[in-house]
């Protein structure tokens, strides 16, 4: 659908606060989301670009653009810095706020060896401390209203550093931290705050840039990205995005694998082991994005863990497979030849043959199933086959798979939580290859019938993998999947042997009626599903499975898996399984990871 066909995004009923609009950048945002309807605060304090003087026109001449044009606007000419007259002037005029873009700023350049403290004081007071007042002030208008978008104005500066800018480099990253709590504590109340990083041409950065280049950073460019940042369409909340002359990418951090400093919780770090670690400290070849505070923390908190145990509690086996483990997996969660798309999972000699990536659950569930490490995990109750109810499910892929191997895995009890009516156990399972090389991490929670009332805390620490909540709008995709009536039959013998799939008199005595299908047949299913169609059924592309089971599933029952991009284009696919004949749901809170989407559209 070309651009001219789509339906035009508009800010009808809506307020937007602009700083700094008299010009550049600001003043672009201001004109175009009049242009679609919003009703404009435009702030410029009207002094020049290192801070110095004041003006009314800057701001009077945009408004006067605005009404010219239709639009409806008001000037405002405080500083920044009193945010709260800043708000006050949309409440007095319009009596809400909804989208508040913190753009004013100011230069003074010198190198750090010259920057006074005015120098200082100056442009940290405008960039920063103004955001913040003015997100400050608006905040409670956004949050009574339940809606708001703010935008945070950063810097390459910021990101990278520039000689003769410590002042501006530093309140720049500043936007970002403040940018990364607003986003954080807006969320519940649908507000949200996102960073521009733009590279433009204004009066702060004339005779800075190369004439050619200066010539070619147009604001009216950048405009329509941070515009649409502020719609109500757009979801996204905490992201960094830089833009120049016509392009836009998401930035972000990664933190690398690391390494563990010391043998064990008992031993010291000494300078000669750092001197011996320091690649693998400063090797970013496995590095990761993490999304929260709570992440760090969790994989440092598992780092800790290892360490304090040094593997003494963890219980270790082995797992081989090969081409016909791998197909009679494929074929225990529904591929058929009637797809050729999924003959890449059934035939040993197809130039694509792979492993489904679902597959890969069955070493930690196996080394949990024959072994102690649940039951021995609880103080004073037993854990078997008739009172274990698998509740959660997280599966990552580390490396390359390999179509035949044989893992050695080990695993541990990471969190016991007290739920009253039961216990919930937590375990993580680390699968290596014959080369020590990790492949896989699975994280499995079961929740044990009337094991609770131990005295037990109730909630999970860090580290171990949250669920998402499922959308609330129309899913993005859909996809139905007809169970066979042997289904359970057929998926158990990939390892699975609980009777609760087979044996009637064993499901009666677990509370079912007949047999269930296994819940981790479920998510293969629903992992099909999303590889279809959001990874041309390229298994490669597969990062990362999170599910909890929240229903049971009949064998010969159809399979509604309800598909959502967490963003356009993005590599975040949430789900929701549920039962068509009942129309109950049995996978939720779900999400995959993928490297890359490549939905069919």
């Amino acid at each position: 659908m070309s651009s001219s066909q789509q339906q035009q995004l508009r800010f009808d009923g809506r307020v937007a606060v602009v700083t700094g609009a008299g010009a550049g950048l600001g003043r672009e945002y201001a004109l175009l989301l009049a242009s679609r309807g919003a009703k404009l605060v435009v702030n410029d304090l009207g002094g020049s670009h290192v801070g110095e003087g004041a003006s009314q026109r800057a701001a009077d001449v945009v408004v006067e653009e605005i009404r010219k044009a239709g639009g409806e606007a008001v000037a405002d000419y405080n500083s920044v810095i009193d945010g709260a007259k800043v708000i006050e002037t949309a409440i007095k005029a319009f009596g809400r706020v909804d989208i508040l873009i913190n753009n004013a700023g100011i230069l003074r350049d010198r190198s750090i060896i010259k920057t006074t403290d005015q120098d200082w004081d100056l442009v940290n007071d405008v960039h920063l401390k103004g955001s913040f007042k003015c997100t400050q002030a608006a905040f409670p208008y956004m949050k009574k209203q339940n809606f708001g978008r703010i935008i945070m104005t950063s810097s390459n500066s910021g990101i990278y550093g520039n000689f003769g800018q410590a002042n501006y480099s530093a309140a720049k990253m500043g936007q970002v931290g403040l940018a990364n709590t607003v986003a954080i504590e807006g969320q519940k109340n649908n507000i949200y705050c996102n960073v521009i990083i733009p590279t433009a041409a204004s009066r702060m950065t004339e005779g800075i840039l190369p004439d050619i280049l200066f010539s070619q950073l147009k604001p009216s460019l950048i405009a329509p990205v941070v515009v649409y940042l502020c719609h109500e369409s757009c979801t996204d909340n905490g992201s960094y995005i830089e833009s120049a002359a016509g392009w836009a990418t998401k930035v972000h951090t990664v933190r690398g694998k690391g390494s563990v400093l010391r043998p064990s919780i008992e031993d010291p770090v000494t300078l000669e082991y750092v001197q011996n670690a320091w690649n693998q400290v400063t090797d970013m070849s496995q590095a990761k994005h993490l999304n929260a505070i709570a992440e760090a923390s969790g994989s440092l908190l598992e780092v800790l863990e290892n360490l304090k145990s040094a593997d003494k509690d963890a219980v270790e086996d082995t797992f081989t497979y090969g081409n016909r483990e791998l197909i009679l997996y494929a074929l225990g969660i529904g591929a058929t030849t009637k797809n050729s798309a999924d003959m890449r999972f059934l035939y040993e000699n197809d130039a694509d043959f792979s492993p489904i990536p679902s597959f890969f659950v069955l070493p930690g569930l196996l080394l949990s199933m024959s072994s102690s490490l649940v039951g021995n995990a609880l103080p004073h109750s037993s854990a078997d086959l008739t009172n274990i109810l698998h509740g959660e499910q997280y599966l990552e892929i580390l490396d390359d798979l390999p179509t035949s191997s044989t893992l050695v895995t080990k695993g541990k009890v990471f969190d016991v939580m007290d739920k009253g009516s039961g216990a919930v156990i937590v375990t993580n399972c680390d699968s290596y290859d014959e080369n020590g090389r990790q492949l896989v991490r699975n994280q499995s929670a079961v929740f044990v019938v009337g094991a609770g009332k131990f005295g037990g805390k109730k909630e999970p620490i860090a580290g171990v993998v949250p669920l998402i909540a499922t959308p609330t709008r129309a899913p993005d995709a859909s996809i139905q999947y007809k169970t066979d009536e042997d289904q359970a039959a057929l998926y158990r013998l990939s390892g699975d042997l609980n009777p609760l799939h087979i044996d009637p008199n064993f499901a009666r005595l677990s509370g079912f009626k007949t047999p269930i299908l296994h819940g981790l047949c479920s998510l293969g299913f629903s992992v099909r599903a999303v590889l279809a169609k959001y990874a041309n059924n390229d298994s490669s592309l597969f990062k990362a499975v999170k599910v909890r089971f929240s229903g049971p599933v009949l064998p010969g029952q159809t399979l509604k898996i309800d598909m959502w991009q967490q963003q356009p284009g993005g590599a975040r696919i949430l789900f929701r399984t549920t039962v068509v004949e009942t129309g109950k749901e049995v996978i939720s809170g779900a999400y995959v990871d993928l490297k890359d989407s490549k939905a069919k559209l």
